[in-house]
């Protein structure tokens, strides 16, 4: 296992690169990825990462702005920084010279963003894999709503605080979003992101999912061009149900890709 760091515009990006068994002179790439106030170590992504590389996959875990070990602050992030992140990271893949195709994974805004890179990157993608991914981020932004809590949508405030505002700035136990995360996401056309890729993709999606309800995920596998759905009946947003059953998916997945 190699930990290094990604250079991002300046900010520095938290990553760590295994290989599978065997050690391959050449294979297939995933990088694979956390979701909103998430990190690389969580239980899903590395259980995740295990079945890939069991499958002759190399895997890349990499923390994007504001999260992890990586730089940015998290009250600064938003879905564009994220986007940036990820095309310098699918540069640095890209040229790893064993690298022979490149899948993107990740879970919730990761899942997210793993959509919205193959419409960007169709090319150097061969295939992706949103888990959980949270297109529900658009519906709330538009709506002016963030995990219970209600905003003007018309008028988003330039910073929305989770708790207790007075606890929220350096000395933190609530966390804060700038009002850019917000602005910025409301401006996301879903439709036109799935339209752009036409690759294989793998939805995974818990039926039980309170974060992310599952329909979100049903709805774009009918509009993908080439789209797999797994539902894992009963399951929450992070599979502490069956996460053995989401990480055989992925298996499955790849060994489909040939």
């Amino acid at each position: 296992m190699k930990e290094f760091f990604i250079d991002s515009d300046g900010i520095p990006l938290h990553a760590k690169l295994e290989m599978p068994e065997g050690n391959a002179e050449r294979c297939p790439l995933c990088i694979v990825q956390h979701g909103l106030t998430g990190h690389m170590e969580e239980e899903h992504i590395l259980a995740v990462s295990q079945a890939l590389r069991e499958e002759g996959v190399a895997t890349l875990r990499v923390e994007m702005y504001g999260h992890g070990k990586s730089g940015g602050s998290f009250g600064k992030h938003t879905l564009l920084k994220w986007v940036n992140n990820m095309l310098d990271v699918i540069d640095y893949a890209k040229a790893l010279p064993f690298v022979t195709d490149l899948y993107l994974c990740g879970h919730s805004q990761g899942g997210f963003l793993t959509m919205m890179m193959g419409a960007l990157r169709p090319d150097d993608l061969k295939a992706i894999i949103p888990m959980s991914p949270a297109i529900v981020i658009v519906d709330n932004a538009r709506a002016g709503v963030l995990f219970g809590m209600t905003f003007d949508p018309v008028h988003v405030p330039d910073r929305i605080y989770l708790g207790n505002p007075g606890l929220a700035e350096d000395d933190t136990e609530a966390p804060s979003f700038c009002g850019d995360y917000f602005r910025i996401a409301q401006h996301i056309d879903v439709n036109d992101v799935i339209a752009s890729y036409h690759g294989p993709v793998l939805l995974v999606h818990g039926t039980n999912d309170l974060a992310v309800p599952v329909q979100y995920s049903k709805d774009a596998a009918e509009k993908y061009a080439n789209a797999k759905l797994v539902l894992l009946e009963g399951d929450d947003h992070n599979y502490h149900s069956h996460l053995d059953l989401a990480c055989a998916a992925v298996q499955e997945f790849v060994r489909s890709l040939g």
